[in-house]
């Protein structure tokens, strides 16, 4: 296992979230016997990468090819797949190089992860030499596993075979975590491009780009005139060390179970962690509308069927005081989760908070339980069974259509 941490920072950026149905729900197959997560650090060794599933494995890129060995100057990200003409344009521009790889946003706990589908082989070039050279880790991406930043490794909840579910719901797809690795700044794990489809992911619409000896900030320029809106340029080392440019333009792209509920999600950094998202989108998808016990509630419009019919039932089944209106800490928050520039599903309007003096971050909180389990029935996840628990926090996870009573007992 490769173990290194890269941080992020943004001030002032516009941004864009593009959310993808997950295209392929099914769970790959429990790791052989003996499967490990491979270690570089610390000199332990770890038995043969298992074949995870034969579907999701490519050819093993073999020993580390000599050439350029350095992290990109910029990432370009777009949110359809990337125009080979202008693509074609940048590899004619001298000392430039580039890699093209499909880039999305995965939300696992309330934090979306950034997972890049790349060639193995061509994309180690971009991380540091040791982990670069680690043949290992670069063999189980290969064989079909995910090489995960090695500073998530205790943050994310792996279940008992090792397996990351990348989404919220269910019958999210999951790939076996098979090693961690420092990666290129900017993207928390990759898995090899078998993977695009699976996770619902868009072909080619991410560039690493190096500069070479042209300099960065005036090649951003360049690219940001080529691709116009169509796609984000960031300055990668200015994004991971002090923060992007004001009006940066950016686009993550998101995959996840209610990703239909998102569409395009456009936002521009403002600074302190808050963002404003571009107001064409509030005005489709965020609306206040009257709920039961809590009354006005502003969230994105999608929730609210689901959102009405628990709060109903909650009521129906004489559990209205376990909910404190007072204590409704909200839904929609245009801003990145506390202290990092990761969005969350308030960003989106498919969260909300209810209870919260009561039930704090890393507790098990006091919120009645069968006021949670017709929270799950009605499609929403629960943050209390997290691997670090929110047990205020209820997000949508799936689309469930509300019927009168009537029509359920038939």
């Amino acid at each position: 296992m490769v173990r290194h941490g890269v941080g992020r920072a943004l001030t002032a950026t516009a941004v864009v979230a593009v959310f993808a149905l997950s295209a392929c729900s099914g769970d790959a197959e429990t790791p052989s016997a003996g499967a490990t997560t491979a270690r570089a650090s610390g000199g332990s060794s770890s038995p043969a990468a298992p074949t995870i599933e034969q579907q999701h494995s490519v050819p093993a890129p073999g020993p580390r090819q000599p050439g350029v060995l350095a992290p990109a100057d910029i990432l370009v990200v777009g949110a359809q797949t990337l125009d080979p003409d202008k693509v074609a344009a940048i590899e004619r521009m001298k000392h430039v190089t580039l890699l093209q790889l499909a880039l999305s946003d995965a939300t696992v706990e309330n934090k979306a992860l950034t997972v890049a589908a790349v060639d193995p082989g061509a994309y180690r070039s971009f991380t540091p030499l040791h982990s670069a050279d680690f043949q290992k880790g670069w063999d189980r991406v290969a064989g079909g596993e995910l090489a995960l930043k090695d500073r998530l490794e205790d943050k994310v909840p792996l279940d008992a075979n090792g397996y990351l579910r990348l989404g919220g719901a269910t019958d999210a797809p999951s790939v076996h975590v098979g090693a961690y690795v420092q990666q290129q700044p900017l993207i928390d794990a990759v898995v090899n491009q078998t993977w695009v489809k699976t996770l619902g992911m868009t072909p080619d619409n991410a560039l690493l780009v190096r500069a070479g000896k042209a300099a960065p900030k005036e090649l951003a320029k360049q690219l940001r005139k080529l691709f116009g809106d169509e796609a984000s340029v960031t300055l990668v080392d200015k994004a991971t060390r002090i923060g992007l440019q004001p009006g940066a333009r950016q686009i993550a792209v998101v995959t996840g179970t209610v990703a239909q509920a998102v569409g395009v999600y456009r936002y521009t950094v403002l600074g302190g962690g808050h963002i404003a998202p571009d107001a064409d989108w509030v005005r489709e998808h965020i609306v206040t509308e009257a709920v039961p016990i809590l009354g006005a509630v502003t969230c994105n419009r999608v929730i609210f069927p689901q959102l009405k019919a628990a709060l109903q039932e909650i009521i129906d089944r004489g559990l209205a005081d376990k909910i404190h209106p007072g204590q409704y800490a909200g839904c929609y928050y245009p801003r990145f989760i506390a202290g990092t520039t990761t969005l969350s599903n308030h960003a989106f309007g498919l969260a909300l908070d209810i209870n919260a003096v009561e039930n704090q971050r890393g507790t098990v909180g006091l919120i009645d339980r069968g006021v949670v389990q017709i929270f799950q029935e009605w499609g929403f996840t629960w943050g209390g069974t997290w691997h670090y628990t929110d047990p205020m926090h209820f997000e949508l996870n799936s689309v469930v259509t509300p019927k009168l009573e009537s029509a359920k007992q038939k």
